[in-house]
């Protein structure tokens, strides 16, 4: 005798959509890339990684090795509009400042922007060779007070554009170069604190 057949229950298939994602207007509101979802609401805090030499278009050592993280904020349609939220230095980047006979430095400090944001800079500054603790002490104040000055004197992205561009690194390495001579100072890390919901 035949078996009565199961009746299977055909699940309908999401329809997938393309979503182009921008970058922030201090970045002249550029496409950062294209993601697909079938669900809008799971795009909300994404993050989207993005080289600094594919968003400027220039190709230099410095853009090769950075890269920025933005987070979607907002979906408008089929946008989605991204906040800066920090960047990094490549670990093998990093790996090719510190050599032998030198000192390295590693500062982490929490610095204000004038509209009211915190931002975390994680700082390394390399010199040409070792140094004493005294030294070390007189360098750890100099990176201390030039980053406390930059303290409120920026906007966000004011600051993490000095930051990102090696503005605010060569003024660093300008004030440390006068104690001793310095190989290299670089911002290899930098997060925006959030109030994620």
């Amino acid at each position: 005798m035949a078996k009565p057949r199961k009746s299977r229950k055909t699940e309908k298939k999401k329809i997938k959509n393309w979503y182009a994602v921008l970058a922030p207007q201090a970045f002249d509101s550029k496409e950062l890339g294209e993601v697909i979802t079938s669900d809008e609401a799971k795009l909300a805090n994404r993050i989207i990684p993005v080289s600094l030499m594919d968003l400027t278009g220039k190709m230099s050592q410095a853009n090769m090795y950075t890269t920025l993280n933005f987070r979607i904020k907002d979906i408008k349609g089929k946008t989605a509009y991204t906040e800066l939220i920090g960047h990094k230095l490549s670990p093998g980047y990093i790996r090719t400042l510190v050599r032998r006979r030198r000192t390295v430095l590693h500062t982490v400090k929490d610095v204000s922007t004038n509209d009211e944001r915190t931002v975390r800079l994680k700082l390394i500054s390399v010199t040409k060779d070792r140094i004493s603790e005294t030294m070390r002490k007189n360098l750890r104040e100099a990176i201390d007070a030039e980053l406390t000055e930059a303290s409120g004197k920026y906007g966000y992205y004011e600051l993490m554009q000095e930051v990102i561009y090696g503005k605010l690194a060569s003024k660093v390495f300008n004030r440390l170069k006068q104690i001793t001579p310095m190989n290299r100072v670089e911002f290899r890390k930098t997060e925006l604190k959030e109030n994620l919901e």
